[in-house]
């Protein structure tokens, strides 16, 4: 009878699931395996929003494995060393995972292969967390693409039912291992504290229940999805970066239901894949500028402008609405994710770089492809056609996409009291209706840290220095 492990990583669940299926296939024996992987988890806070939403969907996967009389076999270690000991512990012949494209999961799943193959044992992977990876999608010429609409032409134009079917895995599900209770670690076992007030549910019932609310929502979602005052987006992100919904099953319905808003989706979806073969082909993106010009632009890099942005006190509300309810939350609307981002690099002048780690602490969606893309796409110095002079206005941003200030009176409830005509900009407002209101600038709120009209001349300047 032949053993093989399923190492689970960032695809947390037993439905549709490429590498779980050719295990059960090819093997009579299969056990589902979860690293805590110290080189991750040692260096994050303790109360990291991502540690307790992983911990509690284990535990939901574990309880549905339980149902099936298996078990999730889970450690707390290097999966370096892990890996290979749980293989030779449960006498396995092959290691399944499914494919990662960052370049340290890359480093790291090399160096299994070749401590597995030391020891006579397989280490197959599989595609799942995308659905064209790689070079699927290639030029004319067999190059990458690094603009996104002509990517997105040729994803499109080769996307069929073959690429979004999903994979069987209950008819093979009786080849689970027949196991006895296995240890299962406490988040303070592991070193971290629970998350008092998640913002979004946990685990495969979590993003089922957000995906079906948002089939309800989905035709108009190319009309709400800009507006984060409103219930306009999926919600998804999360499930998607930890794989508790099936990429391709969130694809298809998009696909095959049509229409403006699931074809505005679907469009999303696949940005996800662009950025993850932007990586894959150039993995020095990961702290380096996509275009080596714009790698050292002399950016002044003011530390307190940067502790102002972080903590939501920039004195522009909408900014700071934003940065509140990351911090809140460890959730931010993407739209919002655009203007903060180019807020700090083309209104503050501080590297994309700075604001790219800040994310990667706080986001409870992190995901170094799409937010490494996101910043370079903001602060223009990624594969984006636009120029550097695309520069956000802040204050343009928010009445347009809050014009009624809901989502700023959420989260800067100082000016709560405020009318849409003032919300936006309190400092331009009537002292009056400022007093009205409650509001002291400099006291209850900040006055604007930067003046947007004169640092929008400095970033321009600041390109043009270096001569691009």
């Amino acid at each position: 009878m032949s053993t093989a492990l399923v190492w689970l990583r960032r695809d947390l669940r037993l439905f549709d699931h490429a590498a779980l299926f050719h295990a059960l296939k090819h093997h009579d024996c299969v056990i589902p395996v979860f690293i805590f992987d110290r080189d991750i988890l040692d260096p994050l806070p303790r109360a990291d929003r991502r540690v307790a939403f992983i911990h509690a969907t284990l535990a939901e996967l574990k309880a549905e494995l339980v149902a099936c009389a298996s078990e999730l076999v889970v450690r707390h270690g290097q999966p370096t060393t892990a890996i290979p000991a749980l293989a030779r512990e449960f006498g396995a012949t092959a290691v399944y995972a499914n494919r990662d494209y960052e370049p340290a999961a890359i480093a790291r799943d090399a160096e299994v292969a070749a401590r597995l193959a030391a020891l006579e044992i397989g280490f197959e992977t599989f595609k799942d967390q995308v659905i064209f990876e790689q070079d699927e999608i290639r030029t004319k010429t067999g190059g990458m693409y690094s603009v996104f609409t002509p990517y997105k032409r040729a994803w499109l134009a080769k996307l069929d039912d073959f690429y979004v079917r999903a994979y069987p895995v209950r008819q093979y599900a009786h080849r689970l291992a027949l196991l006895p209770p296995q240890p299962w670690p406490s988040l303070s076992e592991l070193g971290f504290e629970p998350d008092e007030a998640p913002a979004l549910p946990a685990g495969c019932s979590g993003g089922e229940t957000l995906f079906n609310d948002f089939c309800t929502r989905l035709d108009r979602y190319h009309e709400t999805r800009d507006f984060p005052g409103i219930k306009g987006p999926s919600y998804l992100s999360v499930h998607l970066r930890f794989g508790t919904v099936s990429i391709r099953e969130l694809a298809a319905h998009a696909w095959r239901q049509g229409g403006a808003g699931a074809e505005t989706w679907l469009s999303e979806l696949c940005w996800r894949d662009f950025y993850q073969q932007i990586l894959w082909h150039r993995p020095d993106v990961a702290g380096h500028a996509f275009r080596p010009e714009y790698d050292a632009l002399p950016f002044p890099n003011d530390p307190a402008l940067f502790a102002a942005w972080c903590e939501g006190r920039t004195g522009y509300p909408i900014v700071d609405a934003a940065m509140r309810q990351l911090n809140r939350t460890g959730y931010m609307h993407n739209r919002l994710r655009m203007i903060v981002a180019s807020f700090l690099v083309k209104d503050l002048l501080v590297d994309w770089r700075w604001g790219e780690r800040y994310f990667a602490e706080k986001l409870l969606d992190f995901d170094l492809a799409a937010n490494n893309g996101g910043w370079q796409w903001a602060a223009s110095t990624g594969c984006d056609a636009q120029p550097y002079f695309r520069i956000f206005n802040p204050v343009t941003q928010s009445e347009k996409f809050d014009p009624d200030g809901r989502f700023i009176r959420r989260y800067c409830r100082e000016l709560s009291a405020l009318g849409p005509d003032a919300i936006h900009a309190p400092w331009l407002a009537h002292p009056i209706g400022l007093r009205e209101a409650g509001v002291r600038l400099g006291t209850d709120y900040p006055w604007p840290v930067v003046d947007h009209a004169k640092q929008r001349e400095l970033a321009l300047a600041l390109f043009k220095r270096s001569g691009h």
